[in-house]
């Protein structure tokens, strides 16, 4: 942030241990896939001394990619913690994935850090997700800063890619968002692309030169200054606008040269609070270099301009009886409080718990409440228990670095927890706490599996039951109705990375199957039916006759039993039992296996026999009844409607409108939902929506969210109730 010729003057290869939260910075990066985000967190590693110029840690391990799914797949799928020190600083970097069946893991990563590090790529721009992002980090006032990576592409340009990240996510004042570094351009070459091999600081009007493969400090040439005059005359203007010193701008308006200093301390103050946004280019370093372009000045803005854990709020906490309790404050000498942001697996550890500290501090071996909120629609148990501490660690890579100690704002890997998920809080069993939850997306694409075999059916469960403790965005459901195990994943490549995961980490191979749908069953027509049920074997025989009458009732209706018999015909100890039989026959279906609702049945006479009638008889009676009225008429089927709710950018409403009317779906209406969004509310059937999670993000390009819930049953179309008959696998 000084502009300032570095190395760094604290690092030894390794991450240190911070000794007081003020030494401490937590920085989550965000992007789209392919953005650059795991390439510059290797870059300022390697520019921190954290590891070696392979891009290798000292003893060998990978930083980066080392997970075999992320390697076999060539992408982020986890949020992963590096630690670096600069200049006494450790800096927790959390790189988090850009593809958005991962967007749990980014929110953690946002939960666990004090700030963020937006890196958008010049050859691709400012992607949709990223400014749903950036504006959820507004409206929580994180402090963001923007790096734009891939200039070496064909056609990059930083100057036009830093004009429309003011445009996009400026906002209303895009001077908000400026670069603090210009790039300077070398010969061009055959391709006519200029490469960048050096940064002009526009405060200091120095020259930081990478083209060694070290930062070296000059001063500009004459042809070199009038390249920054006016990107730095509006710097000037735009953190003199964001100065607590009113005087700032008169004077400088005045014509007086404003301290260089005084500058970088109101800059560092804006970018702090979350009012100023810079913009810094960065690249990897070249082979056999050190140091990559603008990670030195990446790393000073970090450590000079994010504020420390002290500086940010925590979020609210209870007791665990929900009454609230005084808020947290970063001290590593109050009481322990500290949530985990990821769960994952080892498989020579065992579980590991990535953990934030809050307040307080964790130490190895300590007893410590663990408490969760329990989100039991997403198969998590509510969690009220003591339990003990393992080793605390740092990882780096496939490698856990022992800690001594995690001390308030620090975080840190906990071994061993065995009943502790995602979002649970841990603190003093003498005093436990509950924290408030962050926002978790909810899982709408329904992935139906089963096992692949009797061996893999027996650790089924077990292995189920791991994956959702690791990931709170994934919701398991044993669906009744269908019978049918299901995992309610974000999107397709969330789904494969949890079978791979089932597979590879817990040994159970599974199939995956047709999500069906509960279907319902009811009479079209009234009809009457009478059930006979006459056996005579010797000795005690069965006898039961009833006459029954259906009704078809308005949905949501259930079924209703009406006795109406006279004289006895059905003796009163037997008229439950009928009802029974016509229950349990409505339960198991009749046209097509579904569950009957929505009629009234109206027993009406019947006969008895003095020895030979029984409890079994008369429901068996009932059951035939009920089947004999169904053969007299027609039977519709019903199909679930869902209340869908689509909020998207204004541009996508007609075509998300359109796709809705294609699914048989009713646009009930519209509304506006904040600026440039709108909220589409529909009614739609759910045999229409099951890949709709997919669906949405490719029409509006990653940028519409959707929700749903029941609403009722109503008949399916006559054509496509036939065809459902027909293949009963797709029914309930």
């Amino acid at each position: 942030m000084s502009e300032k010729s570095s190395t760094n003057p604290g690092a030894a290869g390794r991450a240190s241990a911070a000794d007081r939260p003020t030494a401490l910075r937590n920085v989550v990066l965000v992007g789209h896939s392919g953005s650059g985000k795991t390439t510059l967190v290797e870059a300022l590693a390697l520019a921190s001394g954290a590891v070696n110029r392979a891009g290798r840690v000292e003893d060998g391990g990978c930083l980066s990619d080392y997970d075999e799914i992320e390697h076999r797949q060539q992408r982020s799928v986890q949020l992963s913690l590096v630690p670096v020190d600069w200049g006494g600083i450790k800096i927790n970097l959390l790189d988090t994935p850009g593809y958005a069946d991962f967007v749990g893991e980014l929110r953690a990563g946002l939960r666990a850090a004090d700030a963020a590090l937006f890196v958008v790529s010049a050859a691709d721009g400012v992607a949709g997700a990223t400014r749903m992002v950036w504006d959820e980090c507004a409206a929580v006032g994180m402090p963001r800063a923007l790096v734009v990576t891939h200039l070496e592409a064909a056609r990059a340009d930083f100057d036009e890619m830093t004009r429309r990240c003011a445009a996009t996510l400026g906002g209303e004042d895009p001077d908000a968002v400026l670069p603090l570094y210009l790039p300077l351009y070398g010969t061009p070459g055959a391709d006519g692309h200029a490469p960048i091999h050096g940064l002009i600081g526009l405060l200091s009007q120095r020259v930081f030169d990478y083209s060694s493969g070290e930062r070296t400090e000059r001063a500009p040439t004459d042809d070199e200054l009038p390249l920054i005059a006016a990107a730095r005359n509006r710097l000037i203007e735009g953190i003199i606008a964001e100065s607590e010193d009113e005087s700032l701008m008169d004077r400088y308006l005045g014509g007086e040269e404003i301290d260089v200093k005084t500058l970088i301390g109101d800059l560092e103050t804006a970018v702090a609070r979350g009012s100023f946004h810079p913009v810094l280019a960065a690249a990897p370093a070249a082979d056999g270099a050190r140091q990559g372009l603008g990670t030195v000045e990446l790393l000073e803005l970090i450590t000079g301009g994010f504020p420390t854990p002290a500086e940010r709020e925590a979020p609210a906490v209870t007791g665990t009886d929900g009454a609230p309790r005084e808020a947290l404050s970063c001290d590593p000498e109050g009481p322990l409080a500290a949530e985990v942001v990821k769960t994952s697996s080892d498989p020579y550890v065992g579980r590991l718990s990535l953990v934030r500290v809050f307040s307080g501090t964790l130490r190895p071996d300590e007893t410590v409440h663990v408490s969760g909120h329990g989100l039991t629609d997403r198969g998590h148990e509510d969690h009220d228990v003591d339990e003990r501490v393992g080793a605390l660690s740092a990882p780096f890579g496939k490698q856990q670095r022992p800690l001594s100690r995690a001390i308030a704002g620090d975080l840190a890997c906990v071994a061993k927890l065995t009943r502790a998920e995602t979002g649970d809080t841990l603190s003093g069993k003498d005093a436990p706490l509950l924290m408030e939850p962050w926002t978790m997306p909810d899982p709408l694409l329904p992935v139906a599996i089963e096992a692949h075999s009797k061996a893999d059916e027996d650790k089924l469960s077990q292995g189920l039951a791991r994956l959702v403790a690791e990931d709170p965005t994934m919701r398991l459901e044993h669906n009744q109705d269908t019978r049918q195990v299901v995992l309610w994943c974000l999107g397709e490549a969330h789904a494969d990375v949890a079978l791979e995961r089932l597979r590879s980490r817990y040994g159970v191979q599974v199939d995956t199957v047709t999500h069906r749908v509960p279907l319902r069953e009811t009479f079209g027509a009234p009809a009457a039916g009478r059930g006979r049920h006459v056996k005579q074997s010797g000795g005690h025989g069965q006898f039961a006759i009833c006459e029954i009458e259906v009704e078809p009732l308005p949905g949501g209706s259930g079924i209703e039993f009406v006795d109406k018999v006279v004289g006895g015909a059905v003796p009163r100890q037997f008229i439950p039992s009928v009802e029974k039989g016509v229950r349990a026959q409505a339960a198991r279906g009749l046209a097509a296996g579904h569950p009957l609702v929505d009629i009234r049945v109206t027993l009406l006479d019947g006969k008895a026999h003095s020895v030979d009638s029984s409890d079994a008889a008369f429901q068996m009676a009932g059951a035939l009844a009920l089947r004999e009225a169904a053969a007299e008429t027609r039977i519709d089927l019903l199909e679930p409607v869902a209340d869908v709710r689509v909020l998207v950018p204004d541009d996508f409403v007609g075509p998300v409108m359109s796709d809705l009317s294609g699914r048989r779906g009713r646009v009930v209406g519209t509304e506006q939902s904040g600026a440039g969004r709108t909220l589409v509310h529909a009614e739609v059937p759910e045999i229409e929506i099951g890949r709709y999670a997919v669906d949405l993000r490719s029409l509006s390009h990653g940028t519409g969210r959707f929700s749903r819930g029941y609403l009722r049953h109503e008949p399916m179309p006559p054509q496509l109730a036939t065809k459902m008959r027909e293949q009963p696998e797709n029914g309930g």
